[in-house]
């Protein structure tokens, strides 16, 4: 199952759960996109070439993530770009995010392993700018 999580239109992230599966490539992401995400399935002896990426200047203005969940269950929250909680979703083994825009915040519900990917140079404090999460009372799961 792939779900692209939106709010007024604007893309704030995709979610590829761990059942999903096609044959072929799938691309989830716009080619606009910094962050590309994509799916592979080939069989035994499927070759792809050899080949290097040739070096092309691009501009990141701004921070893509994402989040393959190695173990555990966690939270994601979503919010806006005025910092105004959305909603939740929770991700477990297997699964895959992509945090696209707006804020996210995550709350580890089992303990989890997580590997992240963005773009870099990491920027330090200029890199995000940290604020107060939902309570819990008013989470929302959809």
């Amino acid at each position: 199952m792939i779900e692209e999580i939106k709010y007024n239109n604007q893309l704030l992230g995709i979610l590829v759960k761990s059942s999903y599966e096609k044959e072929g490539i799938s691309f989830f992401t716009p080619n606009d996109f910094s962050q590309q995400l994509g799916y592979m399935k080939r069989e035994k002896d499927y070759f792809i070439e050899p080949h290097v990426h040739n070096p092309v200047e691009r501009q990141v203005v701004w921070t893509q993530e994402v989040l393959f969940i190695k173990s555990g269950r966690v939270r994601v929250d979503f919010y806006n770009d005025d910092k105004v909680y959305l909603e939740s979703r929770i991700v477990k083994k297997g699964d895959v995010i992509l945090l696209a825009s707006g804020g996210h915040g995550f709350c580890m519900l089992e303990t989890s392993e997580i590997i992240e990917v963005k773009q870099g140079p990491y920027s330090g404090d200029k890199d995000k700018t940290r604020f107060t999460p939902v309570s819990k009372e008013n989470i929302k799961y959809k």
